[in-house]
């Protein structure tokens, strides 16, 4: 090997080493650069998504459950071939000025032929593709920052958990934005219940009496819902119970429920079939206790 091309090989390795040490954030605001460029139009990007979600026309879907769905069964942007179709998470954003107006988020299909002024980014890493969104969600403050939220927690092999948590937390952030951020942790932790406790899942009579009398507790005002849903997520037997209540604290704002879902998702302690450990629920207050 001549000098000349040890030093390019030299040359090239030093490339990769400093392309690995730039930081997340720096990659994301990439993405956002190249968004902001674009001026005004349309703006297409995909990311891998989990392997449990899937998509159809405007509809997505968790294991086949229904996980949210747009107002017709066409979509303008996307075409599809198949009932639910896997990977990437497409999205397209509506840019003015280089800011981002409005999102629409599909999984799986093909793009439709683009009309109009539009930019395809193509295929965007997924951490830098999460970056982006879970920036979007902690800065804007209108419903983009909130409409960011669900494609983030769609990507693959990335845990967005911590930076939501932190938005569900932030009294500065829209209303809107932190109880998307508490329903989608809601919606993880219930994941997390019924992964650990499939083997114990019920469909009978019993249990729709109890996830009833569950909606009947999540009607109770100001907060009195609250420690009896929690009571219920961690010690009812019955995990679609237990999804249940956690499906309603979801839907609060509290700040226990967000510790509840921390404990649940591992940021702090985890939840067996039995209570948290070092957590007494006297100490919630009133307990309405569903068995």
């Amino acid at each position: 090997m001549t000098t000349k091309q040890k030093i390019s090989l030299a040359t090239i390795s030093a490339f990769v080493v400093l392309a690995g040490l730039i930081p997340a954030g720096l990659k994301a605001q990439s993405v956002a650069r190249r968004i902001a460029s674009t001026g005004s139009g349309k703006v297409r990007m995909t990311f891998a998504s989990r392997p449990d979600i899937c998509g159809s026309g405007n509809s997505i879907s968790h294991n086949g459950n229904d996980r949210t769905s747009w107002s017709s069964d066409r979509s303008p942007d996307v075409e599809y071939d198949e009932e639910c179709s896997h990977s990437p998470v497409r999205l397209v954003l509506d840019v003015d000025g280089g800011r981002v107006t409005k999102i629409r988020t599909y999984v799986g299909g093909r793009w439709r032929p683009a009309a109009g002024s539009t930019t395809d980014l193509g295929a965007v890493p997924v951490r830098d593709a999460t970056d982006f969104l879970i920036g979007l969600a902690s800065s804007d403050e209108g419903s983009v920052g909130r409409d960011a939220i669900l494609p983030a927690t769609l990507a693959d092999s990335v845990v967005v958990w911590p930076p939501l948590f932190r938005i569900a937390r932030d009294e500065a952030r829209p209303i809107a934005t932190r109880k998307q951020a508490l329903f989608w942790l809601g919606q993880a932790a219930s994941d997390r219940i019924s992964a650990r406790n499939s083997y114990l899942a019920k469909n009978d009579d019993a249990t729709e009496v109890k996830k009833s009398a569950v909606f009947a507790l999540s009607q109770r005002r100001n907060g009195e819902a609250v420690p009896a849903l929690i009571e219920v997520a961690k010690n009812n037997h019955d995990p679609e119970v237990r999804k249940s209540a956690l499906f309603w604290l979801g839907q609060t704002s509290d700040p226990r429920a967000i510790s509840l879902f921390e404990e649940i998702l591992g940021a702090r302690s985890t939840i067996g079939r039995g209570r948290v450990a070092g957590t007494r629920a006297a100490s919630f207050g009133p307990v309405y206790v569903i068995r």
